[in-house]
This record gives structure tokens, sequence and C-alpha cells, in this order.
């Protein structure tokens, strides 16, 4: 009995040595590839938000190195998002770089005071075509947005004007110029990333993102190609802690407003893509409050920084988990490589073509897109596809927040609609000798959920009522009645029977 257990004890050390040592493993993989897909999240993200892009790298290494340590969501990872940038772009111009450090270190304060009040636990009641409809609408914004980085040209604003324009672009890139040489690239490392892990003993090696930007790193290099790179430049000078003058403005109503926004905004973003993350994964489920914390503490230390401020990217958190991540290690390892190549070998980074990267922006967005869930579902549960694509559908055209906000409005009244069952039951009154009199009134009973979304419907049942018979109306089977159902109800209950009353009184004076 005593070797049994001492076999099972050594059984189990072995089991979580070689555990230990793959989890190991997968972490470190995932990290280089979420580090290749932040690096031009956080480049493009700062400068379209107009500031340095030093600043955005800043917000990535904070997201790993801080965020990336404390409980919430084990796979999630965090860095600046293009879901803030409008409203980065307007704070900036209106208020300066130097205050923007002011603006992410309340919001930060904030959302650290919402954790520990417990708010983050209402974003859990999120319909799961919402989630698949935000995944989709990031996918295609990113691939529309990527599409322009893969010709080496500056996408638009906004997510709509992206679209529209790409017929532009694709006369761009067939026209004379180095366009098409950078698209070539980034097609390729596409190419590769789809192949790649069909050779399965080099994806053991080496897993298919690395593979696609090191061979067309090489490409490049071999080739001599003038096509645009990574550029950084350092990251000390960008550093720009906010000063006394900085806090002053906080007095100014505007500033307030662009904190609120910064806040709600970034607080949203961050649970509902860890809603969107936990159905990447089988792991542990996110703790909403946790991570809202986690959340607040990153962009308190950003605001500190001076950087951008910090949301969870589901672009990068969805190729961590793809990627293989099993714990926390792997996001705060990119945070690791992010300030070793920024600080220590920028060089590196910089012989890195940016249509490489964009390439495998595309590949990522596309995996977004639930291409094989939408025809069986919308044959299933045309509501809830209808619910996806109109949720997609808004964020191309506004943004991800109004978008999400959109579709949960969607799931809402859908759920309203499906529950707001309402029979209606009709009997004469009886009688003492258990007849039925024709000169009582009808009795009517109402069941169910009678709200104002099948407010129509039931009107209409109680006006296809004998209009010479009074009604007496019973709400007591209702579960529920909203205002709008009991005062309409009301209305008609009292009219019905008071035009009833009036008729009977014209007939008893009319002469036989």
């Amino acid at each position: 009995m005593r070797n049994s257990l001492l076999d099972r004890f050594r059984g189990a050390r072995g089991t979580s040595g070689s555990s230990g040592a793959g989890t190991f493993r997968a972490d470190f993989t995932a990290s280089l590839v979420v580090f290749l897909v932040a690096v031009p999240l956080c480049v493009g993200v700062a400068v379209a938000s107009g500031v340095p892009a030093e600043l955005g790298l800043i917000t990535g290494i904070v997201g790993g190195l801080i965020t990336g340590f404390l409980p919430g969501s084990s796979l999630q990872v965090s860095g600046p998002a293009a879901g803030l940038t409008v409203l980065v772009y307007e704070a900036v111009e209106e208020y300066g770089v130097a205050a923007l450090g002011v603006l992410v270190l309340i919001s930060g304060l904030l959302q650290l005071a919402m954790g520990a009040l417990g708010l983050g636990r209402w974003f859990r009641a999120i319909s799961v075509a919402v989630v698949q409809g935000m995944l989709a609408g990031i996918g295609l914004v990113l691939i529309a947005g990527q599409l322009y980085a893969l010709a080496d040209a500056k996408a638009p604003s906004s997510g709509l004007d992206k679209i529209f324009g790409i017929p532009e672009l694709i006369g761009d890139v067939a026209g004379p110029g180095d366009a098409l040489k950078a698209v070539a690239v980034g097609v390729g490392t596409i190419a590769v990333l789809v192949l790649w892990p069909r050779f399965r003993q080099g994806a053991k090696v080496l897993p298919a993102p690395l593979a696609a930007v090191a061979l067309a790193t090489a490409a490049t290099a071999i080739f001599d190609l003038p096509i645009a790179r990574v550029e950084v430049k350092g990251l000390l000078d960008a550093v720009q802690p906010p000063g006394g003058s900085e806090f002053a403005a906080l007095a100014e109503v505007g500033v307030i407003g662009t904190v609120l926004a910064f806040t709600l905004i970034a607080s949203a973003e961050s649970l509902f893509s860890a809603a969107a993350v936990d159905r990447l994964h089988d792991g542990a489920r996110t703790d909403y409050n946790k991570e809202l914390m986690a959340q607040g503490a990153g962009n308190a230390v950003c605001g500190v920084l001076g950087a951008l401020p910090m949301t969870a990217v589901i672009v990068r958190s969805a190729a961590n988990v793809q990627a293989g991540a099993k714990t926390k290690a792997s996001r705060v390892l990119h945070g690791v490589w992010l300030l070793i190549f920024a600080v220590l070998f920028p060089a590196a980074l910089g012989i890195i073509p940016v249509a490489t990267l964009a390439g495998v922006l595309v590949h990522s967005g596309w995996k977004l897109i639930p291409t094989k869930d939408l025809v069986p579902l919308w044959r299933t549960h045309r509501g809830e596809a209808i619910i996806l694509i109109v949720t997609a559908g808004a964020i191309v055209i506004t943004n991800m927040f109004e978008g999400v906000i959109i579709g949960l409005l969607m799931a809402v009244a859908k759920t309203a609609w499906e529950t707001s069952h309402v029979h209606v039951e009709v009997s004469g009154r009886e009688d003492g000798d258990g007849n039925g009199d024709g000169d009582k009134p009808l009795y009517v009973r109402v069941r169910g959920n009678a709200t104002f979304l099948r407010l129509p419907k039931l009107l209409d049942e109680l006006e296809g009522l004998p209009r010479e018979r009074q009604v007496e109306l019973d709400l007591t089977g209702l579960r529920h009645v909203d205002h709008a159902c009991e005062m309409a109800l009301a209305t008609w209950t009292e009219r019905h029977n008071a035009v009833v009353k009036r008729d009977a009184a014209v007939e008893t004076q009319v002469p036989a």
C-alpha cells in the first residue's frame, strides 16, 4: 500500500513537471505571437490618435507587465485599442498631449472604484449573438484597415470610409509606384500563415506567424524592396508625466466629460472583450470585477507615464488563445518582449515590413468572423443571426462601443418579444342557476406577460368582442404587466362599457 502511494506520488510529480514544462513552452510561443500582433496595433493606434508612436508601445508594455500580472481574465491581453482612437484624437486636439496623462489616470482610478463596488458583474449578461457579432465586426474593421497598411497607404478614420475607399486603393496599387511590392509581401505573408500549419513538423518547431514574418522580412532584405518598415525611436523621451497645470484642467466641464467617456468606453470594451475571449477557450472564466480593477490599475500607470488609455484588445487576445496560451505568463512575456526590443533593439523592429504585420492582422481578423456558424445559425435561430449581423454592421458603421450597445438593445427587444405571450379567455358570467345569461357582462381574463410589445395584438383581440355586451376584465392571471398595457387595458374597458351603456340607453328611448 505504501509503495503504491509512493508510486502515485512520483507519477503525479512527473506528470506535473511535464505539464508545467509544456505549459511554459506554450505560453512562451504564444507570447511571441502576441508580441508580433501587438507591435502594429500599438504603433498604429498611437499614430491614428495623434500622439507619438512610442506612447502606444508604453501602453502595450504596461498592459503586459502590470495588468498581465493581475487577476481577472487570465488569457486576455491589454493595450491601446482602436475603439478609443477618435476620442483620444479629439482630446489631444482640445487639451494637448500633456493633458492626456491626467485624463487616463483619473479614468483608471474610476475603474478601480467601479470594480471595488462590484459593477463589473453587470457585464456578464451578454447575448452570445452579440459577442459573435462583436468579433465579426472587429474582424471586418481590422481587415479593412489593414488592407491599406498592406499597400503602405494611410487608412481613413472610420470603418465605413475604409470599406468605401477600397476601390480607390485598388486603383492606387495597380498604378505606378511601390504599393504593388508591399502588397506582394503582405499577400505572401498571408499565404504562409495559411499553408504553414500543413507542414506539421515545421509548425511544431516554429508557429505560423513567426515563420511568416521571418520569411517575409528575409525576402524584403534580400531583394531590397522599397517598402515601409516599423519605426521606433525610443521610449524614454516619450514619457511625459502630468504636472500641476494639467491637473488644474480637471475643473473644466469638458475635461470631466472626456474622463467619463474614457472610463465607460474603456470598461465596456474590456469586459465585452472578456466575454468574447471566454468563448474562445475552455479555461477559467473571467472575474469581471477583478478584471475591471486590473484595467483600472493599468490605466492609472499609463496616466502617470502620459501614455494612451488601455483596454483589453480582442485581436491580440484572440491571437493569444489561438496560439495555445495556457496561463497569464504569455501576456506578461509579450510585455517583456515589447520592452526589450523597443528599448534595446529598436533596429530589430525596424527591419520588419509593415505589410508583413498587416498580413498577420488580416489573417487574424478573418479568423474572428464566424463564417462556418452563420448559415446553421440562420437556419435554426434566425433572430440570433440577425442580431449577429446587425451588431457586426453597426460596429463597422459606427464603432465597437456603439455597435455592441445596438446589438444588446436588439437582444433585449428580441427576448422581451419572445417572452411576452398573452392569452385572452372570454366567457359569459354564470348566473345563479348555472345557465349563461346574455344580459350579464362578458368575463374576460388575460393571462401571461403583458408588455407594450404585445399591446397591438391584445387590443385587436379585445376589439373583436361583441359591442353590445359590457366587459368585466380580470388581470389576476398576468405574471407581469407593464404600465403601458395596464393603462391601455383600463382605458379600453372604460370606453367599451361606456359605449355599450350609451347604446342601451338609446335603444330604450326608441318607441316600438
